[in-house]
This record gives C-alpha cells, sequence and structure tokens, in this order.
C-alpha cells in the first residue's frame, strides 16, 4: 500500500448520531473506508454511553475504573477511531437548526435511536431531506423506523438473539437457550447498514437523489437464520439443535483431543475417505455404512463416536498431522488471545492494535481492522479516538463558518 492511496469514501462526510455498539461500529466501518465522520455527542450525558464502558486504559494499563479525565475506555478506544467528535444537546431548542445547518454539507447522516426519536427531536430524514435532498439517511433499530405498536422499541442484542431465533441453534436437543458469546445482532445489523448506505451512495450519485435506508436488528438477524432451512430439515427427522457436530454433513464438527479441542469440515466423499485414513480405519471407505454421503448421514452417531475414540488419547499436534496428511480440512480451535495474536490477520491489518492518544498502545489490546483490501483503495484505522467534543471548534468553523465567538456562545447557551 502507498501513501498516494485514497479511501473510496473520501471527500464523503457522514453525520454520525449513534451510540453504543450497532451504530458506531457501522460508521466506524465508513470511516475506515475514508469518509469523514463527525461523531455527534450529548454533552449533558457524557458523550457516547460506551465512554463509560468499563475497562478503561490509563496511565498505568488496563483498570476496572476510571483515575483520570484522560482515562478512556477501550470500548471507545475501538468504536471511535478516525471519527471526529463535536458536542450538540439535541434536546436544546437551538440545537435543530445548527444539525440541519451541519446535514447541508454532509452527504450521509447515520442514527441508531428508538423508533419515533429523531422525529421528536426534529431532525428525522424528511427534515433533513428538506435541506439537503440528496443525503443518504441511515437507520439502524431493534425493529425498524415504523417502530413496534405497545412498545418503545428499544432492542439490546440479546433480545434480538432471542426473538431472531439464533439461540436455539446452538447447544444439545433440550438444552437451555445458548446466547452467543459474540453480540451477533448488534455486529450484523451494521453490516447491512453499510452496504445499504453504499448501495444508497451509488444511486445518490447517479440520480442526485438521497433516501432513507432503513436496517432493523431483528431483521438482520433473523435473515440470516432464514438462510438455513431449520423447519424443512425438522420435518424429515434432521434436529434443529446438535451440539458439537452436525449430522448431516458427517462427519463434521468438533472433537476432543488429549490436549485440546479441533474441528473437522469433510462432508465430501474424498474428505471422508480422507476422515477414516487418518484415524487409522482404511478398510472402512468402502463399507456401505460410510461410503455415501447419504449413508454417513444415516450413520452419523456412528462416525463421529469412532472420531472421539480415535483422538481422545492423541495429542492435538499429532491429530492435526494426521487429518493434514490426507487432506481433510481440519484446525484447533483456539481462544480469543491466540486467534487476534494470528500473524496472518495482523498482517493484512484484519485485527490491528489498538492506541490510546496519549498512553499508547496497552500490550495485548487489539481491535477489529476493516477485513476488505482494495487493490487502487485503501482503508485505515489507525487514527486515535478522540476525546468528547475535541473537534467541535474545528467542526463548526470548517463546515459553517463560525468564529471563536459564535462557537463561545452556543457553549454558554448549552447548546454545545
Amino acid at each position: 500500500m502507498t501513501d498516494d492511496k485514497k479511501g473510496p469514501l473520501e471527500g464523503k462526510t457522514v453525520l454520525d448520531l449513534t451510540t453504543a455498539l450497532a451504530g458506531p461500529y457501522a460508521t466506524l466501518l465508513l470511516a475506515g473506508l475514508g469518509a469523514r465522520v463527525i461523531k455527534i455527542e450529548n454533552p449533558s450525558k457524557g458523550g457516547d454511553s460506551s465512554r463509560n464502558n468499563s475497562p478503561y486504559v490509563t496511565a498505568d494499563g488496563l483498570s476496572v475504573r476510571r483515575a483520570d479525565p484522560l482515562d478512556m475506555s477501550v470500548s471507545m478506544m475501538v468504536r471511535g477511531r478516525n471519527k471526529e467528535s463535536m458536542t450538540l444537546n439535541l434536546k436544546h431548542p437551538s440545537s435543530r437548526a445548527l444539525f440541519l445547518d451541519l446535514a447541508r454539507n454532509a452527504d450521509v447522516v447515520v442514527e441508531n435511536y428508538s423508533a419515533g426519536v429523531t422525529e421528536r427531536l426534529g431532525i428525522d430524514y424528511k427534515a433533513v431531506r428538506a435541506v439537503n435532498p440528496g443525503i443518504i439517511y441511515t437507520s439502524i433499530s431493534g425493529f425498524g423506523a415504523q417502530g413496534v405498536s405497545g412498545s418503545d422499541g428499544k432492542a439490546m442484542d440479546t433480545i434480538i438473539q432471542a426473538l431472531s431465533g439464533v439461540m436455539m441453534t446452538a447447544g444439545e436437543p433440550g438444552d437451555a437457550p445458548v446466547r452467543f458469546g459474540l453480540p451477533v445482532g448488534d455486529l450484523v445489523a451494521p453490516l447491512f447498514a453499510v452496504i445499504g448506505t453504499l448501495a444508497a451512495i451509488v444511486h445518490a450519485e447517479a440520480t442526485g437523489e438521497g433516501q432513507h435506508v432503513d436496517v432493523s436488528m431483528l431483521g438482520s438477524l433473523t435473515s440470516l437464520v432464514a438462510c438455513e432451512p431449520f423447519d424443512a430439515l425438522e420435518s424429515v427427522g434432521i434436529p434443529l439443535r446438535t451440539g458439537a457436530v452436525v449430522p448431516r454433513l458427517a462427519p463434521f464438527g468438533t472433537f476432543r483431543a488429549a490436549d485440546g479441542w479441533f474441528a473437522i469440515c469433510a462432508p465430501t466423499d474424498a474428505f471422508a475417505d480422507g476422515t477414516l485414513r487418518a484415524i487409522g480405519l482404511p478398510d472402512l471407505v468402502d463399507d456401505a455404512r460410510f461410503a455415501t454421503r447419504d449413508a454417513r448421514v444415516h450413520n452419523a452417531d456412528e462416525l463421529h463416536a469412532l472420531i472421539r475414540e480415535w483422538a481422545a488419547s492423541r495429542p492435538i499436534a499429532e491429530v492435526l498431522r494426521a487429518f493434514e496428511s490426507n487432506s481433510v480440512p481440519v484446525a484447533p480451535v483456539r481462544d480469543t488471545a491466540a486467534a487476534v495474536r494470528d500473524p496472518l490477520v495482523l498482517s493484512r491489518h484484519e485485527v490491528v492494535p489498538i492506541i490510546h492518544p496519549q498512553y499508547g498502545h496497552v500490550d495485548g489490546l487489539y481491535g477489529s481492522g476493516l477485513p476488505v483490501h482494495f487493490s487502487r483503495s485503501r482503508t485505515d484505522l489507525s487514527r486515535p479516538a478522540p476525546a468528547l467534543g475535541e473537534q467541535t471548534d474545528a467542526v463548526l468553523h470548517e463546515l459553517l463558518g463560525y468564529d471563536a465567538r459564535d462557537i463561545e456562545r452556543l457553549r454558554t447557551e448549552g447548546v454545545l
């Protein structure tokens, strides 16, 4: 990558009205693609809620408590990279006009308020479109911009996981629902939001017309659940929850070796043959129980039991060698600490060190990179997260031409 490369969204300005995780992750990706992202934070509440998420990076390293105003939460250090921060109290009567002035000079607005909040504040898509018909206005909410009857529409990741059915796709039959440790609802919705935003940008550049991009967390996650026809599979006797293995793809799943876990994915005839040879049972390659895919599915429990028995007493290194030498897709099950230190993902900047603007890098602290490589463009998430309101003066001066007296007056009035 050369220094003269630019991000594909260079020249685009995004007004970021998001907080917590789903919205800020969407704007983080837009920032990594080169957009100028201006994070608008409420000064009366201490800014984005993630600024107060323990743990914090302090002068002495990681701590569960903030000890100094310079200390910053790990959450904000990860999600606030490459963004500018300005304060604006959107409940102040004068804030609406200021925000709409900013929107006149922007290309994209991203918000993740509950349905109806932006309308009450007077900064919804209709209001913004009136001053900038070409604006892309992206909303990320729990259930969609229409809201939910009889509810305030607020949703957290675990609520979305529960409603989407995803909790019932993991674990063994009869187990309690399994909450995914990764907040998948909070992370899937922003991916769709970015896809929608980029598509709307292409449309706007071709037609001059902006539009409202409306993404729900529930719809995003449920759409992925629907990628697998679970109801249809159950109707023919294939259980919804199969735990560590997937019988309809046998041999397939995770298994325990003497000193660790490993995963194999061997649904084809060639891979299944390799599996039987790897575990020292080449005579079973032509056995009627395992010779075809349908037969292996029918006898999945027996096949998986053979793998478990063979692997249980062997070290993981020996297990991996056996499968690899027989061309079977296999991998150790790594913990998160090992995964984020993989030299390959680090070299591709798919995981990157996280930097505090004053204290630098804390050993062992990594965050998501932007896992897309372009041949002619660059991506970058190396700029540290800003302090609350750090760029307020610069944004108002550069975009709106305000001078120091204008800005001080707004602060005195409680607008900023």
